[in-house]
């Protein structure tokens, strides 16, 4: 776990090695050592954010079985739709194993682009179909946001006024 420049704000960096972890993590008792670990450090954090690839692997499953809350972005373009069910499915069948108290917060869609058609499409088709479990706020599709790690910097801290950055601020007041 690494200090970063904002106080109170501690990361722990993912690596390509990663990769590897699913075959660490597989069957039911490794998976729960994630959350063994992460019930050992979280009194000393307000919140514990565990940023997940798009995908359906038993790491992916480590850390939804390790939360309480999951909240699940989507890329406004048409593959993320498709992967979107099959999420919503694993997040299901975690939430209904015993002993857990996984809450499901919502979607928000990100790289929104409103001059595109298909984000238009993919906003209607998400909205009708999940309804209220999706977020007002949406992000929009903003370089500042994609820089700013380049920087060593959150969107907040690198353009605070971009629009990518009032919109994650709009997102954290509605969750």
């Amino acid at each position: 776990v690494f200090e970063t420049y904002a106080d109170r704000l501690h990361v722990l960096p993912g690596s390509r090695s990663f990769r590897d972890t699913n075959e660490i993590v597989r069957g039911v008792e490794h998976r729960q050592t994630l959350q063994y670990h992460l019930g050992t450090a979280a009194d000393a954090y307000t919140y514990v954010v565990i940023d997940c690839p798009p995908s359906l692997g038993d790491l992916t499953q480590a850390a939804l079985s390790a939360s309480q809350e999951v909240v699940m972005p989507i890329q406004c373009e048409y593959f993320a739709m498709e992967g979107l069910t099959q999420m919503i499915e694993v997040i299901r069948r975690v939430m209904k194993q015993p002993g857990r108290n996984l809450e499901f917060g919502g979607i928000v869609l990100t790289m929104y682009d409103e001059s595109l058609e298909l984000t238009g499409e993919v906003e209607r088709e998400v909205r009708e179909f999940f309804g209220d479990i999706v977020f007002e706020t949406v992000v929009p599709r903003d370089v500042t946001v994609s820089e700013a790690p380049s920087f060593g910097k959150s969107v907040l801290d690198h353009a605070p006024r971009s629009r990518g950055a009032r919109a994650y601020i709009e997102l954290c007041m509605e969750v």
